[in-house]
């Protein structure tokens, strides 16, 4: 097990991509085993010394910033225990949390399959993507990181492990009752709230029949820390069209998004989309500066992706291209990418843009100010009308894109100044406020972090978030795990 003082490497740990300011730690500390984080988890808890876990620095909510004591990295479990075959051709990976997503996906498509979920940043830790539920583009199809996830180990913050396998233990009547591999027994009283019935991933995972398994994804390393993930995969796919299709209107764009959603439906329509990403106006301007073939005219862009087999590529082809004709869209600005290298840079297009906006943020020296909201689909032509409005009325530069497969959203607020920082966190709160009168969450992806919590609070109430806090007491009762996640650590006294 390493420790490290140096103030270099502590530096290292004190940033993600939120760029939240002001952290501090007296050590990183690196275990190499399930053993090892056991231990300092449990001299933590004796000392009542505070623990932020860290996993690669991808989010984007400061969760992995520490105020104080101990920064616990991840980085040295990182080993692929096995992937194997499972039946329905369907396979079966053991991973601890340390692994990164992008070798982990080229490992799995080596042995013939793949993980669906595969959120946006490759370089992220699988452990993270539980933390979080994080997701991608594919997600519009196969669902989040929650949907793979077979089972975990998660160790506590008095050093007990948890073995939890789906199906295992599940909740009744706000219920759940837990044995450690000690043979320590844990009965849990659940929070009551309503999750919103869209993609969520805002505090902790509730229903009636909750499994065990379900409240440790998405928990932000607040009640336990994920040391070793079984996941689910899929056969790979034997080819993938991938396509941006330029419009030269918002409206355009969005009737074909939905033309293309209710031909997934339909399973006996050519058109299956694995994914649907859309980029607005504003996105496309800020491309434009890396990415100069950008078509001039266009005002809105949607990314798809389908999976097929060979034969049924010019079909395919075919289909997608006489929607986008429909639709208004010209095929001369449309471009179909259907080799490995042809769908990299494609790929890179849609990465580069978050990477761009945290670019001007962090040369800027401001926070991220970006939304993470998911509304039903009845209500998000509404929702994304509200975007414009609102920061058009305020004055403010900002730019759109993400999920619109699933009514999912990042608003990016640039702004100039001081002045307009604050605006844009006004702003963005109004935004939240529609968001859920319309049933939606403020994060879909995400998470809370160290950011968000009046927006939490919003979802809620404060009466939801104090049900938060009785968990974690329940399962933290040194309160010593990644305090400030979810919710303020004040709120622990």
């Amino acid at each position: 097990m390493l420790i490290k003082k140096d103030p270099d490497i502590i530096n290292s740990f004190l940033e993600d991509y939120s760029n939240l300011k002001g952290g501090f730690c007296n050590e990183v500390i690196f275990p190499e085993t399930e053993g090892e984080l056991s231990a300092v988890l449990k001299d933590s808890s004796i000392k009542k010394i505070p623990i932020t876990i860290s996993g690669a620095g991808t989010g984007v909510a400061g969760g992995r910033i520490p105020f104080g004591g101990r920064v616990i990295s991840l980085a040295k479990l990182n080993r692929i225990k096995h992937i194997k075959p499972l039946a329905d051709n369907q396979g079966q990976a053991l991973v601890e949390a340390g692994v990164v997503l992008a070798d982990f996906m080229d490992l799995a498509e080596k042995e013939g399959f793949f993980y669906p979920p595969g959120p946006t940043e490759k370089a992220s830790f699988i452990g993270g993507n539980v933390a979080t539920s994080a997701s991608g583009a594919r997600s519009f199809k196969h669902g989040t990181t929650r949907d793979f996830v077979l089972g975990i180990r998660v160790v506590l913050s008095d050093g007990e492990v948890l073995q939890l396998t789906r199906g295992q233990y599940i909740a009744n009547r706000g219920k759940l009752k837990l044995v450690t591999l000690s043979g320590k027994n844990l009965d849990l009283l659940l929070p009551e709230y309503i999750m919103p019935k869209v993609k969520n991933a805002s505090g902790y995972f509730i229903k009636d029949d909750v499994d065990a398994v379900d409240i440790f994804i998405g928990q932000e390393g607040t009640l336990g820390i994920i040391s070793e993930v079984r996941l689910k995969l899929l056969k790979k796919l034997e080819e993938i069209l991938d396509c941006y299709a330029f419009f030269n209107s918002k409206n355009d764009a969005l009737d074909f998004v939905q033309n293309a959603k209710v031909a997934t439906l339909d399973h006996s329509h050519p058109i299956n989309a694995l994914s649907l990403e859309y980029l607005d106006k504003r996105a496309l301007e800020l491309l434009r500066k890396k990415h100069k073939n950008i078509p001039l005219d266009a005002k809105a862009a949607v990314y798809f992706e389908q999976g097929h087999t060979s034969r049924q590529e010019s079909g395919i082809v075919d289909s997608w291209a006489a929607l986008i004709v429909k639709c208004h869209g010209s095929l001369d600005n449309t471009w179909f990418a259907q080799t490995p290298s042809e769908r990299e840079k494609l790929y890179e297009i849609r990465h580069d843009l978050p990477d761009m906006v945290n670019e001007y943020l962090k040369k800027n020296n401001f926070s991220k100010i970006g939304t993470d909201i998911a509304v039903p689909e009845i209500s998000f032509n509404t929702m994304l009308d509200y975007y414009d409005s609102t920061l058009i009325e305020a004055g403010l530069d900002y730019l759109i894109f993400g999920h619109i497969g699933e009514s999912h959203m990042h608003v990016n607020i640039l702004p100039r100044d001081q002045a307009e920082y604050k605006m844009a966190i006004d702003a963005y709160e109004t935004l939240v406020k529609k968001a859920i009168e319309l049933g939606g969450t403020p994060s879909a992806e995400h998470g809370i972090g160290k950011t968000k919590h009046k927006y939490l609070e919003m979802l809620y109430e404060k009466k939801g978030v104090l049900e938060m806090v009785r968990l974690k007491k329940q399962l933290d009762s040194s309160l010593i795990l990644c305090l400030d996640n979810l919710f303020p650590k004040e709120l622990l006294a």
